[in-house]
C-alpha cells in the first residue's frame, strides 16, 4: 500500500555536516543519477549540491518548481544600513529531480513561512522591494530590500526613503501591546 511506503533514508555519503539542533526534512537526488549530488532540506535550510554550507531559508530570495525542475535563487548581502541589509540576486541554480519526493513541498513551505512582511514600492529613480524575514535564532524579524535593476542603491534620497519604508514596515508588524 503506497499510504505506508516510506521514502527511503538520506545515505550517510550524502548527509551534509548539520548543527547539533538542525534536522533533515526531505532530500532529493539531483541530476540523472550519476553523480550529480543531493538537495537536502532541513529545518535550518537548503543545502545544495557542490557547496560546503547551508543556505538559510530567509536567505532564499526566488524558488520555482517545474514539476521536474527546482530552481533556487539565492541572495547575497551587498549593503547593511541601520536595520536593514541591502540584498542582490546571486544565479539562479537549476536541478533536475527525477525522484523528488516532499523536497519542492518542503522548500516552499520553508521559503514561505520565512517572510513576515513583503511589499514593494516606487523609489525616487527606481523602486524596491522592503521584506521582513524570520531567520532562525534571530529574535524579531531581519529587514532587507532588494532594489529593482537600475535603482541607484547608493543615492541619498534613495537610502532617506528606504529608511523612512522599513521603519514604517517595521512600526505595522511590531505588537500593539509589548
Amino acid at each position: 500500500m503506497a499510504l505506508f511506503r516510506r521514502r527511503p533514508k538520506l545515505p550517510a555519503a550524502d548527509r551534509p555536516p548539520l548543527e547539533r539542533d538542525e534536522r533533515v526534512l526531505a532530500w532529493a537526488a539531483a541530476g540523472n543519477g550519476e553523480g550529480d549530488g543531493v538537495l537536502v532540506a532541513t529545518n535550518l535550510g537548503l543545502w545544495l549540491p557542490g557547496r560546503g554550507h547551508r543556505i538559510g531559508w530567509h536567505d532564499v530570495v526566488k524558488v520555482t518548481w517545474s514539476g521536474r525542475e527546482l530552481t533556487v535563487t539565492p541572495g547575497e548581502r551587498v549593503a547593511e544600513h541601520d536595520g536593514w541589509l541591502v540584498v542582490a540576486d546571486l544565479p539562479a541554480e537549476t536541478y533536475l529531480l527525477v525522484d523528488p519526493g516532499d523536497l519542492p513541498q518542503q522548500v516552499r513551505a520553508r521559503v514561505t513561512k520565512s517572510v513576515a512582511y513583503t511589499q514593494h514600492h516606487a523609489l525616487p529613480g527606481g523602486a524596491g522591494r522592503v521584506v521582513g524575514r524570520r531567520a532562525p535564532g534571530v529574535d524579531g524579524l531581519t529587514w532587507m530590500v532588494r532594489f529593482d535593476p537600475g535603482t541607484p542603491a547608493d543615492a541619498p534620497e534613495i537610502l532617506a526613503e528606504t529608511d523612512r519604508l522599513v521603519a514604517a514596515a517595521r512600526a505595522a508588524t511590531t505588537p500593539r501591546d509589548i
